[in-house]
C-alpha cells in the first residue's frame, strides 16, 4: 500500500486546523490526521505554575524525531502508538492512541515544515496563512475556551514568544510550500485538495 503524506502548516490561528478538519470531516475514516502538537515534550518534572513560561513554539519544544519515526513505520505498512498531549496541563497525557497505517496521511502543525527530516517526508506542502491581527484574535479564542487559558497568560506569551517566534521559524517556511492558501476557509483550495484526494484513494482501490 502506497501511503500519501499531506503537511498543511501555518501560523497560530491561520485557519489550518479549520481547513484540516474540513478534509477530515469529508473524508472521515479513510483519512488519518497526525497533530504535530500531540509530539510536545513531557514537562512532568517541571511544576505547574512554571510550564505556562515554556517556550512552545520554538522547535526544541517539540519531539520531532518521534513524529519523523511514526511516518517512516506508518509508510512502511507498521502501527503506531501517537502520544496525546494534554494542553490544559502543559503536558503529555498518560494516555495514548493507537494509529493503523492508511493510504492518505494529513500532518498539521505550525513547525513542520521547519524540520527537513519531516519536510521530506510530504508528497504535499499546504501552508495556511492569515492577517496578523485575524490570528491572534483566533488565538485567544481558542485559548479561552479550549484550554482553560486567562486573556492575561494568552497576550504575555504571544508577545513574548509567539509572534517573536512566528517570523523566526514559521513564515520562513511559507516559500517551502508547494500551495499556499488564505485561510481554512478557501472553497476553492479545499475542492482542488478534496479532488486530489479522491483520486489518491480511487488509485489505491483500483
Amino acid at each position: 500500500m502506497k501511503t500519501t503524506i499531506i503537511g498543511i502548516a501555518g501560523g497560530t490561528g491561520s485557519g489550518k486546523s479549520t481547513f484540516t478538519n474540513r478534509l477530515k470531516d469529508y473524508f472521515g475514516d479513510r483519512v488519518t490526521v497526525i497533530y504535530h502538537d500531540d509530539y510536545y515534550k513531557a514537562h512532568d518534572e517541571i511544576p505547574f505554575e512554571e510550564r505556562q513560561y515554556i517556550n512552545y513554539d520554538h522547535p526544541d519544544s517539540l519531539e520531532t524525531d518521534l513524529l519523523v519515526a511514526h511516518l517512516e513505520a506508518l509508510r512502511e505498512g507498521r502501527s503506531i502508538e501517537c502520544p496525546v498531549y494534554d494542553f490544559t496541563r502543559h503536558t503529555r497525557s498518560n494516555r495514548t492512541k493507537i494509529i493503523e497505517p492508511s493510504q492518505v496521511i494529513i500532518v498539521e502543525g505550525i513547525l513542520i515544515f521547519q524540520d527537513e527530516r519531516l519536510r521530506n517526508l510530504f508528497d504535499i506542502k499546504i501552508f495556511v496563512e492569515a492577517d496578523a491581527d485575524e490570528r491572534i484574535l483566533r488565538r485567544v479564542l481558542r485559548d479561552m475556551n479550549e484550554r482553560g487559558r486567562d486573556l492575561e497568560n494568552i497576550i504575555n506569551q504571544y508577545l513574548t514568544t509567539v509572534k517573536p517566534m512566528h517570523y523566526l521559524y514559521v513564515e520562513p517556511t511559507k516559500t517551502l510550500a508547494d500551495i499556499v492558501i488564505n485561510s481554512g476557509l478557501n472553497d476553492v483550495a479545499f475542492d482542488i485538495m478534496k479532488t486530489k484526494i479522491q483520486d489518491i484513494l480511487a488509485n489505491a482501490e483500483s
